[in-house]
């Protein structure tokens, strides 16, 4: 078993043709990449594979078998999975745990753990995963947590395996380790459809590759018989631009940034009624083992990009955080924080907000837009006080409503309706709404984290001249990527993070790829 097809389908949200007589096959044991722009109807494809939605018109088909999901269960239990972007785990809960979840072996009406670690061992002996089983997920590297998610759907015997975006937090060696996995998979006649954005990837794993545009199947291609230029043309229905070119900033004297001997302390969370149990006491308050963040000194000058590499979770968000927040000194342990030339230490957010101090966020759903919100009202966000009001203290809308339909259209978000909630935008266009917000108000210093995740390639283009465009404005800008490519193009210095302290230093061209991954990795 292994042979998935959707046949003709189409599906429709409202006014909005997500897909239109989508038709691909998928034969087993083989790697099959689907790619397009933000917007384009990959995702909708995939989860009407999965059951998560029901399609207006079409069908889907295994093994030649016509099926009828009413639910993902239904698509599980005929032996297809799916691994998400933002992996779904029980952070607090070991990594046994949380693949043997929903389907626990039994004996005697209890759980058989003997029977599921068992299994669980020979699943990673035959394909290569190597998981510290005991562990809690929240504590894996970001990779293990990975494979714990590919083990989830081992274990429930899936043949078929959806990946979306899954390189997008792995360093250049995690990224290896998966692709490696992901051919002895194929080989022991898995079938895996790959979702990216990142064509390099197509490229070196994929045996096929569908692409979409607006809903449709523009065409199917084999991957050793095409290049990355012409699906990128396919991709976007132009001539597309791969790589911007960039030359050097010109820093100017007078910093932007300057954080010195930065500290936070570390987390603590408290430990669940149910772990509790499991390690033989009551919950109780854990530290955790060290700083988030550790004598962090670095400085960045107006008309200057600084990229800073790391793996998730090594304190690249708590950095921003303690930036943006520098007065939450609940957490805060020791150090200082200057914008501009000005002590900011002490400020809340709102006041360094006003000193002009543009954040483009790594979560743009959660931490960046307001979801149940329209466009209108979420490009308002953070600047409603700059606002203009009339004579009687009300907000003047129709001025809001063309100042938002104006950078709408220069950002290309679409649909291009502010009343539409921010929500029913796709992730690209969702990150270029916040963009256009942030940018609009020519910022003396962005603090911007994963500007380009999940976004298509016309759209880093268009994101990547956006920066440099306010690089060279005199803007001074800090750039939080895991995407080395775009840590090496656009940045004059680059910063590695490791474990909550700034690991290395290098000047623009002054390191490889796999040098800058090795350093992520704590080399």
């Amino acid at each position: 078993m292994g042979t998935i097809e959707l046949r003709e389908v189409t599906k429709r949200f409202g006014n909005v043709l997500a897909n239109e007589r989508v038709t691909l096959r998928v034969p087993r044991g083989s790697i099959h990449g689907i790619v397009g722009e933000n917007g384009a109807g990959k995702s909708t494809a995939m989860k009407v594979l999965f059951g998560l939605y029901r399609p207006d018109a079409g069908s889907v088909w295994l093994d030649g078998r016509r099926c009828i999901w009413r639910s993902p269960a239904d698509a599980i239990a005929a032996g297809i999975g799916m691994v998400h972007q933002h992996f779904l785990l029980a952070g607090p809960c070991s990594g046994l745990d949380n693949v043997i979840l929903g389907a626990e072996p039994r004996r005697r009406g209890l759980i058989d753990r003997t029977e599921a670690r068992r299994r669980l061992e020979e699943l990673s002996a035959q394909y290569g995963l190597a998981v510290d089983w005991e562990r809690p997920v929240e504590a894996l590297p970001v990779g293990m947590q990975q494979r714990v998610e590919i083990l989830k759907l081992l274990f429930r015997d899936a043949s078929i395996l959806i990946f979306d975006e899954p390189t997008a937090v792995l360093t250049p060696q995690e990224t290896s380790d998966l692709f490696s996995n992901l051919r002895r998979l194929r080989d022991q006649g898995k079938t895996i459809l790959l979702v990216t954005h990142k064509l390099k990837e197509v490229m070196a794993l994929t045996g096929t590759v569908t692409i979409l545009r607006a809903g449709r199947v523009m065409g199917e291609r084999q991957t050793a018989r095409t290049n990355p230029q012409e699906l990128a043309d396919l991709m976007v229905g132009r001539k597309a631009v791969l790589q911007v070119q960039v030359s050097a900033g010109h820093p100017k004297a007078e910093p932007a940034i300057e954080v010195s001997h930065l500290t936070l302390a570390a987390h603590h969370f408290t430990r669940s009624s149910w772990a509790a149990r499991r390690h033989g006491g009551m919950p109780k308050i854990c530290p955790a083992e060290r700083p988030r963040l550790r004598d962090v000194t670095f400085s960045v000058r107006r008309g200057e990009l600084v990229g800073l590499a790391g793996v998730e979770g090594n304190g690249q968000s708590d950095l921003i955080r303690a930036l943006l927040n520098p007065a939450s000194s609940h957490c805060r342990t020791s150090g200082s924080v200057k914008f501009l030339g000005q002590d900011v230490t002490g400020w809340p957010a709102a006041r360094i907000r006003a000193l002009g101090i543009g954040v483009v966020p790594e979560d743009r759903l959660e931490q960046g837009l307001v979801p149940c919100w329209s466009i209108e009202d979420n490009f308002l966000l953070g600047r409603q006080r700059q606002a203009e009001f009339n004579r009687l203290g009300l907000l003047r809308r129709a001025a809001v409503r063309t100042s938002t339909l104006r950078e709408m259209e220069r950002y290309d978000v679409r649909p291009l309706n502010p009343d539409l909630p921010a929500e029913k935008l796709s992730g690209g266009n969702q990150q270029k709404l916040v963009l256009a917000r942030e940018l609009e108000q020519q910022p003396s210093v962005l603090l911007i984290a994963q500007p380009t995740r999940g976004v298509d390639v016309g759209a880093i283009e268009f994101i990547h001249r956006r920066l440099l465009r306010a690089r060279d404005a005199g803007t001074g800008i800090l750039l939080v990527s895991s995407d080395l490519d775009e840590i090496l193009v656009l940045s004059d210095r680059v910063l590695v993070m490791y474990e909550g302290r700034i690991l290395a230093e290098y000047g623009r061209g002054q390191v490889s790829e796999r040098e800058l991954g090795l350093k992520m990795g704590g080399a």
